[in-house]
């Protein structure tokens, strides 16, 4: 059995041969290039100069040599998104921070000395906007010729290898994009206050990522075997707004979304949303979610089994391996097999599981830990 049958009977809720594994097959399932760099020490690879997937969270493309020494499932075969196109670091104009603007005009940074990621600095629709504004907006262009650029022969490459292909949006979520534009102030007021004119770019961001879908998908076809689709909208202890809010405004939407996403392609449609979204996982599969990403079983209403006793016939939990939050960074290397045995045993039966750690793996995470989270996976993952 190669990686993408075994893959696909997970996502169909059937017990392959093993747990599928996922390490940096998404923009969600990577790790942070501090770590990469150390863990290939530990390993004896040789050092390499890590190659970022994603500037904004500094995760990496996990090379060759890693992946054979521990064989994943799943590969990424995203194409140019927001997260790395046209992008250029301004690493002299300004003595304490690195900056740049993504190709919505949003304003990235990250301190010079010991940062981690790069933040966000500035809202380019803050403030009073109109209807016209949004439309007059100099948005990117979701079908650039060049975000697509040897795509549909990537895919195919991947698929014929025999490891299973996911391929990445054109941005993160159209909530995130919205809030990321308008500011939180501004945006949590117009949820409240402005609910159409929220809604309306909420709408212009949605058709960028349709115009995107509807280029990339025909080209990739039936080699995909995942489509990958993301929107943050929950904390650790609950929805970062009410329930009735996402029923009234960004329901529909999503819904609409995700059902023209299904029309293009038979590929599973993967949706990250970090923390407490167990109030709305209903509304979510009915919407056309396929797989929930990252599990994060730390947050509020989140336990293992209770999700996947209720929800493991109709979703595939894909992340939860291992919780990176109370465990992998500051847990024992025991701690941590211990982690991995109780979740793959809370969420593997029946299939419905790919294994991956709750999000990226992060730049405190010690070596000896991912070691024995892939150990404790040969262990404890075969049916």
């Amino acid at each position: 059995m190669n990686s993408r049958e075994r893959v696909k009977l997970a996502l169909n809720h059937k017990e392959p041969d093993r747990i599928p594994f996922d390490l940096g097959g998404t923009v969600l399932t990577s790790m942070h290039h501090i770590t990469y760099k150390r863990l290939r020490e530990k390993l004896g690879l040789p050092p390499v100069e890590p190659r970022l997937m994603d500037i904004n969270q500094q995760i990496v493309f996990i090379d060759d040599d890693l992946r054979a020494l521990w064989p994943t499932d799943v590969t990424n075969v995203a194409p140019r998104s927001s997260a790395t196109f046209h992008i250029e670091v301004n690493t002299t104009d300004d003595p304490d921070y690195d900056f740049f603007y993504d190709e919505f005009g949003i304003g990235w940074r990250k301190p010079k000395d010991s940062g981690f990621f790069f933040d966000m600095f500035r809202h380019p629709l803050a403030g009073p906007i109109t209807r016209e504004t949004i439309d007059n907006y100099p948005w990117p262009d979701p079908v650039d010729p060049a975000r697509f650029e040897g795509l549909a022969e990537a895919a195919k490459a991947v698929a014929d290898s025999g490891q299973a292909v996911v391929l990445g949006g054109l941005t993160a979520g159209f909530m995130e994009i919205t809030a990321w534009m308008r500011g939180f102030a501004d945006y949590y007021a117009d949820l409240a206050g402005d609910p159409d004119l929220i809604g309306y770019l909420m709408d212009k961001v949605i058709d960028l990522k349709l115009q995107y879908w509807e280029k990339a998908l025909p080209l990739v076809g039936d080699y995909v075997d995942v489509v990958q689709e993301a929107d943050d909208f929950a904390g650790q202890f609950d929805l970062l707004f009410s329930p009735t809010t996402f029923r009234r405004l960004m329901n529909p939407r999503q819904k609409y979304l995700f059902g023209r996403i299904h029309e293009l392609t038979n590929a599973k449609l993967f949706f990250h949303s970090c923390g407490a979204v167990r109030k709305v996982i209903p509304d979510l599969i009915e919407n056309g979610v396929d797989i929930l990403n990252p599990v994060q079983i730390s947050a509020t209403g989140m336990d293992p089994y209770e999700l996947k006793r209720e929800y493991g016939k109709d979703l595939t939990f894909w992340g939860g391996g291992v919780d990176t939050q109370r465990v992998l960074g500051v847990g024992t290397p025991q701690q941590v097999r211990d982690d991995v045995r109780r979740n793959i045993d809370a969420l593997a039966k029946d299939g419905g599981f790919v294994f991956a750690a709750v999000h990226n793996i992060q730049a405190n995470v010690p070596p000896e830990n991912v070691i024995a989270m892939v150990e404790a996976l040969r262990e404890y993952g075969n049916y």
